[in-house]
């Protein structure tokens, strides 16, 4: 799943790339933008809506397989209420079909590790799980 959601990252920056054609210095002025334009131009700089550049900082893991089940379970959910507040600040058809699209695939990654802690939580049950540290008694 992890080169999927960077071609979810690929796919928003294509739609912004786009959104942002030909817009001029003065227009991002206008918007209170200036900033972002005297650092990146037009490009694509994935940070988000506060400003805060993405880094490595963003992904938590801990080498416990349930933990991380539901680190990944809980960052499905909220880039999924992302595109829903998305969805409710645009009225650009085409932008909102490319962020429903995205949205479905969150609502299914959010099953599919779903599935996942299910099955692992079964398999505990049943016997020592390599990397967690819990032994059936």
């Amino acid at each position: 799943m992890g080169v999927e959601e960077l071609g979810h990252l690929e796919m928003v920056g294509t739609l912004i790339t786009q959104l942002n054609n030909g817009t001029k210095p003065d227009e991002w002025k206008e918007l209170g933008a200036w900033e972002y334009y005297a650092d990146n131009g037009n490009s694509v700089f994935p940070q988000n809506a506060q400003g805060s550049p993405f880094n490595a900082a963003s992904i938590a893991v801990t080498g416990d397989p349930l933990t991380n089940l539901y680190e990944d379970l809980a960052a499905e959910q909220k880039a999924r209420a992302v595109y829903d507040n998305i969805l409710r600040l645009s009225d650009d058809a085409d932008v909102n079909e490319v962020i429903k699209f995205l949205r479905q695939r969150e609502v299914v990654h959010f099953q599919r590790f779903g599935e996942a802690l299910n099955k692992l939580q079964d398999d505990l049950k049943h016997k020592k799980v390599m990397g967690t540290g819990i032994k059936k008694k």
